[in-house]
């Protein structure tokens, strides 16, 4: 796949566009582009952007959605939090978020109190998400929470697998992106169909899974549409349902009885 360059529109920080495009290989441009999908740096945030056809996408930890669900989202109580094992935990677990994208469940994990290590392989959602991560440290309301997040630019399975057993995290989080076959959805996201077209989908999600199962102390949690076939592979050891998704839980005392699950 050719690799998505990057315009800087804001001749001020032309400094912070050479540093992206040096730690994320991405082509620099000195002009905009006519056609295609490319990465704009403007005077407030960076964004994937194309002609005519999508709005544009960006990570956001700060405002809109971020923000609602910051104050109002639910805490513990929410799905994900329930599912990563939040509800009644005395100890908050380190969270490897496998498939990171724009960051959502991470900072909503971080939030709550977790440290959350964001894996994305991709160099524009890691770009997206580097960019916000910035934002978010540089604001009073969620510097303490970005302190939280950190940031590994890899393929994950390859990442999971070489982690020494002292960095094995208690939970690996994994939301792969498949080909959306219902139409309805896609339309409601037409802001994403951009971002699923230059990041692609997760075709080794199996390899994915086997991976967070040998690297997770405690579960592997992931994320799918409520009607949507699991991964391949282990079969998940419970499920949990909701309107829209559903997460299968894969607990790893029920995987590995006499393992080392520590």
């Amino acid at each position: 796949m050719t690799a998505t360059p990057l315009f800087c529109a804001e001749s001020a920080r032309r400094d912070y566009a050479e540093g992206l495009a040096s730690r994320f290989a991405l082509p620099l441009l000195s002009r905009r582009p006519d056609t295609g999908y490319w990465l704009e740096l403007g005077p407030q945030r960076l964004e994937l952007v194309t002609t005519g056809k999508h709005g544009a996408v960006y990570a956001e930890f700060v405002e809109g959605a971020a923000r609602h669900r910051r104050e109002q989202g639910g805490g513990r109580g929410q799905p994900v939090a329930k599912a990563v094992g939040l509800k009644g935990a005395k100890d908050l677990p380190h969270i490897v978020d496998a498939t990171a994208g724009l960051g959502r469940d991470s900072f909503v994990l971080a939030s709550l109190g977790c440290q959350v290590t964001m894996v994305e392989r991709s160099p524009v959602a890691a770009a997206l998400l580097f960019d916000a991560l910035e934002r978010a440290a540089r604001a009073a309301d969620t510097a303490a929470i970005a302190a939280r997040m950190q940031l590994v630019h890899a393929n994950s399975a390859d990442w999971l697998l070489q982690l020494p057993p002292e960095q094995r995290p208690d939970v690996v989080f994994v939301d792969p992106m498949f080909p959306d076959t219902d139409k309805k959805s896609a339309a409601a996201k037409k802001d994403m169909q951009a971002f699923q077209q230059v990041i692609g989908d997760d075709m080794d999600s199996a390899r994915l899974l086997e991976a967070a199962i040998t690297a997770a102390r405690v579960r592997v949690v992931v994320k799918r549409p409520r009607l949507g076939a699991p991964i391949e592979g282990s079969k998940p050891s419970a499920v949990l349902d909701g309107k829209s998704t559903r997460f299968d839980l894969y607990i790893i005392k029920a995987l590995r009885p006499h393992g080392d699950s520590q």
